[in-house]
């Protein structure tokens, strides 16, 4: 690939993010509107609620690499209400990836691995994929940062006091949501119930990343593009192009198309979409 060629890839664009942003809340809005004004159906608006919710996890993720929009502070803001409705705080998230992203799929490096996210027997994946566990590790992950302790090996010194103070305003503000349940159920309705259901999707989703890859080195081999319908890159953020997102992870979401078409021939491990990866994940299961 030529230098021009990556410099073009390379480009940020605040008018590429904000389109995206637009129809992702966008649509968010629109379902919990449904739910809230008691439209015909608006229980089967609760689970695709959830799911738009949950998958704001692969936006939060790519403003870790500052990367959605060419505007510094919309990455940084953007990302943190991403994390703050999904429970996960974006200055320590954006540390953990970044190790992910150095020690990718190493078993003693990794935090992903390390945090039990491949499941290997059938009682371990259900478990992995309700959610549950996610929801838990955040909540004490929150309340250990709010305090100060056990921030992870791969949290730098000088980001601490950062991670701290986003700590202890998420708790302020879960705190003001909590109280509002006792005046009105809103709440639980468009935001904490999609979310229990959203969860497992995402957690589907996440595994075809690097479940079943090998544990090397090499992004071609530790890393998986999946192919997939426009929903769910359109919900991803273009995130399905996995292999090529940790090839040159400062290329944006809106160019991973084009540098899939350049890394043609090229990809190592692949399925063809998340049903065939997800009975071929649990026929090896223990």
């Amino acid at each position: 690939m030529s230098g021009d060629v990556l410099a073009q890839l390379n480009q940020l664009d605040d008018d590429a993010g904000l389109r995206h942003l637009s129809l992702h809340f966008g649509l968010i809005i629109f379902l919990a509107l449904w739910i809230a004004i008691d439209l015909p159906l608006w229980g089967l608006m609760i689970a695709p609620l959830g799911i738009a919710i949950c998958f704001l996890f692969t936006l939060q993720h790519e403003c870790t690499h500052k990367t959605p929009f060419a505007t510094p502070w919309l990455n940084e803001w953007v990302g943190r209400i991403s994390g703050l409705l999904i429970l996960q705080p974006f200055e320590w998230f954006r540390y953990f990836h970044l190790a992910h992203h150095k020690y990718t799929n190493d078993p003693e490096k990794d935090p992903e691995l390390l945090s039990g996210a491949k499941p290997e027997t059938w009682q371990a994946y259900l478990w992995h994929i309700s959610g549950l566990p996610f929801w838990w590790a955040m909540a004490t992950q929150i309340a250990k940062n709010a305090v100060g302790q056990d921030f992870g090996p791969y949290i730098p010194e000088r980001a601490k006091p950062r991670i701290v103070r986003e700590a202890r305003w998420m708790l302020v503000i879960y705190a003001v949501a909590g109280v509002s349940l006792f005046f009105t159920p809103l709440l639980l309705w468009i935001w904490v119930l999609p979310c229990l259901l959203g969860q497992p999707f995402l957690r589907l989703y996440l595994l075809a990343e690097h479940g079943r890859c090998a544990f090397v080195a090499d992004m071609f081999q530790n890393t998986r593009t999946t192919y997939t319908n426009r929903i769910i890159r359109f919900l991803a953020w273009n995130m399905p192009y996995h292999t090529e997102h940790h090839s040159l992870p400062q290329v944006p979401f809106h160019k991973l198309p084009e540098l899939h078409d350049h890394m043609e021939g090229h990809h190592r491990v692949t399925s063809d979409g998340y049903s065939a990866f997800t009975r071929e994940y649990t026929q090896a299961l223990r």
